[in-house]
């Protein structure tokens, strides 16, 4: 929206013409997310303390964990209403990668609200229930997958990159679809299993989201995509700014979720930003090296597989809880320690993805 008024102004005045830099406008983006956030963030943690949106606790959970009951949460909302002001006021709307992610995101956030406002406005224990749940997250990656095919402009767009390997590019064709359904619906899950403790979804969502919009960078600039041996996918680059709003909201939120949380992002904070990342990868082709930065992501959703597969056939469990945060939990480590301990090794597959880059 800015971008379309500066883009007048400049005829008066050319010094307007900097706005058209997307690394102004990504720093822009990730200050006007933060300084949002930030602001609206005691006034939305005291309007859920009026209206009693407080967290439910699982009995079965770490008793360190009963303190924790009647927290606010859909926090997530504010992430969510920070990341959308922020990326419609800097990014380029004329892009269609913009609109396929905010819809996406606007979409899975909007199926957390409904499962959160059943869990605690209608004190319904089960929420949404799961078909309906997996049914409409299914209508979102479905549609987002169709719509990326159906607009693709060249045949790198619907190719497989490995990383370390310059010319191993498997063409996906109508597989394609599959693979974008399955990357985003499983993202967004697989955040949603990660928000067990205070801060633990956000930070890493964060950094995977910041490393996200350096490689949507560098795959919308032909220059650099030609030097790192990368897919050159134009306007990708665009992605930048929400992945900036992104980081920005999510820096702005920690600072009430950090320990002790003072609110909880709740199903609508995680389901939408577990599948924005999961589209945004989807879109800059770098699928592989997203599941390498998400590892944190990845174990939390193993230990879960694992731990019902395993109940159900040998009627044992291989983790004392799942997710596999709860594990460390019951075995003395304080919650802090958790959380920070995942952050590390957050930090370190980050920077081991963005190695891929150049290692190939």
């Amino acid at each position: 929206m800015l971008l379309w008024l500066t883009d007048i102004l400049q005829q008066h005045y050319s010094g307007f013409a900097v706005f058209q830099y997307l690394t102004l406008r990504a720093i822009l983006g990730v200050l006007t997310a933060l300084v949002l956030s930030l602001m609206l963030g005691p006034w939305m943690i005291r309007k859920l303390n009026y209206l009693q949106i407080g967290q439910s606790v699982r009995e079965d959970g770490p008793e360190s964990h009963l303190s924790k009951s009647g927290t606010p949460t859909m926090g997530g909302t504010l992430i969510l209403a920070s990341i959308f002001i922020s990326s419609l006021l800097w990014s380029d709307l004329t892009n269609q990668y913009v609109w396929v992610v905010l819809i996406v995101t606007g979409l899975f956030g909007a199926v957390g609200w409904v499962d959160d406002y059943r869990k605690v406005i209608e004190s319904n224990s089960r929420g949404l229930p799961g078909r309906w749940k997996y049914f409409w997250q299914s209508v979102g990656g479905l549609g987002a997958a169709i719509f990326l095919y159906m607009n693709t402009s060249s045949p790198v767009e619907t190719q497989l990159f490995v990383p370390f390997f310059k010319d191993i590019a498997v063409d996906m064709g109508v597989f394609y679809i599959l693979l974008t359904y399955f990357v985003i619906v499983g993202s967004s899950n697989a955040v949603n299993l990660t928000d067990g403790l205070d801060g633990l979804a956000i930070m890493p969502s964060v950094m995977v989201g910041s490393a996200l919009g350096l490689i949507a960078y560098l795959v919308g600039h032909a220059g650099f995509a030609e030097y790192l041996s990368i897919p050159f996918v134009p306007g990708a680059g665009e992605l930048v700014i929400f992945c900036g709003a992104l980081a920005g909201a999510g820096l702005g939120f920690l600072w009430f979720n950090t320990y002790p949380a003072q609110v909880f992002m709740g199903d609508v904070g995680a389901l939408g930003l577990g599948a924005a990342l999961g589209v945004i990868a989807v879109i800059i082709r770098h699928e592989i090296v997203f599941f390498i930065m998400g590892g944190v992501f990845v174990m939390e959703t193993v230990s879960v597989i694992l731990q019902v597969g395993s109940f159900k056939l040998t009627g044992r469990r291989i983790f004392r809880m799942a997710p596999l945060h709860h594990h460390f939990e019951l075995k003395g480590w304080p919650e802090p320690r958790v959380i920070v301990r995942f952050w590390i090794i957050t930090v370190m597959l980050v920077l081991f993805g963005l190695a891929t880059l150049k290692l190939r």
